[in-house]
């Protein structure tokens, strides 16, 4: 057996995965053996879209299924890169490391899809490179050839002190407009939920694609279309799949209720770390605090419903992007919700819910154009990507079923929605 790169992504790959998307994926022994770890176990019990299978019941794909999609799309387009040219500077250990990060890349990441996300806990990247570094994964990686410390370091840009020339390509890799967690999870979410707008054309995107060290790789001109394509399909994705208004309600509930639980000191923030679905709904269920009870909602599918909608203005909302600050305009508004129906809406019963900032990634470099992608012949230029992500960022207020048509019916609530927005740029 050689000790070059060609070595690490050709040779001993005799088991067999049967995936729905890419059809056979093949590891080493030693990869296999990562999977059938204690903490690749866990992502099997976790779905990779959270609470959209109840809008799209088919969305019950999991997030180690993703994972095996992203090591297979990583290795190909590793050993692509490496015919072209970039073999000259990857080595033996390099390149399985970065197998390893593709397959591992997800390990920390909490329950329930990013019911989490804006909670005060440690970034599931950090927890993917400490899960890496600890046993048994550690010695996992080392048998499978790589680096344990270049793999988590790949996942965690926060490691520094790894000298390795390679790193810094390989997270180029990993993260960017056309790297393999978009590709797979773009492909894979479109497929699960019967929506026609994820699809990719992989084998076309990885032709136009041209190894460059510091920046990972360019693209040529007739890569463009598949860049475009990317963009707008993640957009409708977002649109239509990843923030459909019963997908934010469910997540807006769960966070309202762990945010709750971390305040009054009920949950530790460690708790929620290497939890899986169920076992998040099992943590709530068992602890003493009322608004747990919202978890219990979401889990029977009684969904808060939207009472109104309006597009986030920075300089009028910014005050909504402090989560903490969300809670007291939530309890200003349903006071005023009270005297508005004639009866008490508590503050429970009602949520402000602002989207986290989304990105659209445009920082390819087109190399027979010699420039980069946002000033290439491109139609999507930065104005229009902005454009995206301001039609994305919309604010939702939705409150119990029990109040939704008295209160989005009522003649009066423009008044006090309008009253608001000026209030909130205080």
């Amino acid at each position: 057996m050689g000790n070059d790169i060609y070595t690490a992504l050709r040779e001993g790959f005799t088991d067999p995965i049967r995936d729905v998307l890419w059809g056979h994926i093949y590891l080493t022994p030693q990869l296999a053996a990562l999977t059938k770890s204690a903490p690749f176990m866990r992502l099997f019990r976790i779905f990779q879209l959270g609470p959209a299978y109840g809008t799209y019941p088919g969305a019950t794909h999991t997030r180690a299924a993703h994972s095996i999609g992203v090591y297979h799309l990583a290795r190909r387009l590793l050993l692509n890169l490496a015919e072209r040219g970039a073999g000259r500077w990857l080595s033996f250990t390099g390149g399985r490391s970065f197998l390893c990060a593709a397959l591992l890349h997800d390990l920390g990441h909490f329950p329930y899809a990013h019911s989490l996300k804006e909670l005060p806990l440690a970034s599931h990247e950090e927890l993917t490179g400490k899960i890496i570094l600890s046993e048994p994964v550690k010695s996992l990686v080392a048998d499978a050839g790589g680096d344990p410390y270049l793999t988590a370091a790949i996942v965690d840009t926060k490691l520094s002190g790894y000298e390795e020339k390679e790193l810094f390509f390989y997270r180029k890799l990993l993260s960017g407009a056309l790297d393999p967690d978009k590709l797979d999870y773009l492909n894979r979410d479109a497929r699960y939920c019967g929506v026609p707008y994820g699809a990719q054309d992989v084998d076309f995107i990885f032709s136009r694609l041209h190894p460059q060290m510091e920046r990972g790789f360019d693209i040529d001109s007739r890569g463009i279309p598949s860049v475009e394509s990317i963009l707008f399909s993640k957009y409708l994705m977002y649109r239509s799949v990843y923030w459909h208004r019963s997908v934010r309600s469910a997540t807006a509930m769960i966070k309202k209720a762990l945010m709750a639980g971390l305040n009054a000191e009920v949950i530790a923030r460690e708790e929620l770390y290497n939890l899986d679905d169920q076992g998040l709904f099992t943590l709530m269920a068992g602890r003493p605090l009322p608004l747990f009870s919202l978890a219990e909602k979401v889990r029977n599918g009684y969904l808060y419903g939207t009472v109104a909608e309006f597009p986030f203005d920075e300089p009028v909302h910014r005050s909504l992007l402090d989560i903490q600050r969300r809670y007291y305009h939530e309890q200003a508004l349903a006071r005023e919700f009270s005297e508005l129906i004639g009866r008490p809406v508590r503050p429970e019963e009602l949520i402000i819910d602002l989207p986290e900032p989304v990105s659209f990634e445009t920082g390819l470099y087109v190399n027979d154009e010699e420039r980069y992608f946002s000033e290439s012949s491109s139609v999507f230029k930065t104005q229009g990507v902005d454009g995206f992500i301001k039609t994305l960022r919309i604010i939702r207020i939705f409150v119990d079923p029990g109040y939704e048509n008295d209160i989005k019916f009522s003649m009066k609530l423009f008044d006090i929605l309008h009253k608001r927005e000026k209030w909130l740029q205080l």
